[in-house]
């Protein structure tokens, strides 16, 4: 299969494990062998169409009966990259795990308490958050770490109760450093007197590395979990944590390491970013032209950079086309945590389904979110905003520019 590309071969991968739950191990092994070549190019590029092709897309489709298939098919992989652990074994822990259990020990001899990060910032705060503050008020005399990156931690390092316990971890990763962190996180987390809780969080591989003794171990399959239920993932993670941890009004919160004052401006906060999904994106010229509406509210209008390249240029673009000074729209440059503390202050925010929403959504802030490029119809009804605060969601089917922002305007007027 040499002449065969990574693309193709996880588009193909995919495509079986989609008609019938069985794929031919001919294919992941090929796909595995790309993704661990000696040369880094082909390495990169068979990990993209590992995780992106294959991994996320089985995923973001949100259907139970994926969940068992992934198992079995990244239990391979694992066990290719880690032969120390059983691919067989791996398979039969994770049919263990994830089924739901109620944590019936003594929360005072519970020392410690690590909640895994998913990675993705969005999910940090739309799921990881509602069991931190679940573990925070089941546990009360136990310290609770977030394992991960620091920039996911930055988002809750407001909170005295909240420690970092540093994971380092890339979404463009190859496979073999993404799964190379397994013996350091064992080590941390299989500590005495200790519980761990995965929110289907990539540093596992959605549960399927053993980090602890199972029976310190506790699983929300987001995946699964909810099944038909058309319920968005704070409120499932929420209902999960009640059946876990006797917990049942755990909320997402946001607590930013250093949050900063935007001042008394009324201020309208926004962020053009996709996560590096183009299909989220509505084609030129929506941006300026949802800018310029915006800026017809009458607030400073304060517009995310992002992470720097295209996204970056995009912004910069669009707010130069829209011919306003800086006192009616400025870009913002900084931490994603940084500018989430000026969500949290924002008179309104708009976005793309992105982190952004998710913030704004837990605070509160009345938030419009265009949604467009979904996989599934679940994925939308799981992803959509959940939170206190008026909602406006945009879905879009059609992505004309103009029809997207003249819906888009309608529902910022509508808060």
């Amino acid at each position: 299969m040499a002449s065969i590309s990574p693309d193709e071969l996880a588009l193909e991968l995919s495509n079986q494990c989609l008609r019938g739950g069985t794929w031919p191990a001919d294919l992941l092994d090929a796909l595995v062998a790309n993704a661990l070549h000696s040369d880094s190019e082909r390495a990169e590029a068979g990990s993209h169409a590992l995780f992106a092709g294959v991994v996320e897309r089985l995923a973001d489709l949100f259907e139970p009966g994926l969940c068992g298939v992934y198992a079995h098919l990244f239990a391979r992989v694992i066990a290719r990259v880690l032969p120390e652990l059983d691919e067989a074994e791996l398979v039969a822990r994770y049919n263990r795990i994830r089924a739901p259990r109620a944590f019936h020990g003594d929360a005072a001899a519970v020392r410690k308490v690590f909640v895994l990060s998913r990675v993705t910032l969005g999910a940090d705060v739309a799921i990881t958050s509602v069991i931190l503050d679940a573990a925070k008020r089941r546990f009360p005399d136990a310290q609770i770490f977030l394992a991960g990156p620091r920039k996911n931690w930055e988002l809750f390092g407001g909170d005295a109760r909240i420690e970092h316990l540093p994971v380092s971890y890339g979404r463009r990763d190859n496979l073999a450093d993404r799964l190379g962190i397994w013996p350091s996180l064992y080590a941390a987390l299989s500590q005495p007197d200790s519980v761990v809780i995965d929110p289907d969080s990539r540093l596992t591989q959605l549960g399927l590395l053993p980090v602890c003794p199972e029976e310190k171990y506790f699983f929300f399959e987001s995946r699964a979990y909810g099944g038909e239920a058309t319920l968005a993932l704070p409120v499932l993670a929420q209902r999960w944590a009640g059946e876990t941890f006797g917990i049942p009004d755990a909320k997402a919160f946001f607590s930013p390491l250093e949050p900063l004052d935007p001042g008394p401006l009324p201020l309208i906060t926004v962020s053009l970013g996709v996560g590096g999904n183009p299909a989220k994106r509505i084609a030129d010229p929506f941006e300026e032209n949802l800018l310029r509406g915006l800026i017809r509210e009458g607030e400073l209008v304060l517009v995310d950079q992002g992470a720097g390249g295209e996204e970056t240029e995009r912004v910069d673009r669009a707010i130069a086309r829209c011919g306003a000074g800086p006192d009616k729209i400025r870009a913002w440059q900084g931490a994603f945590a940084s500018f989430a503390s000026l969500i949290a202050r924002s008179r309104l925010y708009v976005g793309y389904d992105s982190a952004g929403q998710h913030v704004a959504a837990a605070c509160g802030v009345p938030l419009v979110t265009i949604f467009a490029g979904f996989a599934s119809q679940r994925l939308f009804e799981r992803w959509s905003p959940s939170g206190p605060g008026p909602i406006q969601v945009v879905r879009v089917e059609d992505p004309d520019p103009t029809k997207v922002l003249t819906e888009a305007l309608a529902a910022v007027q509508r808060l």
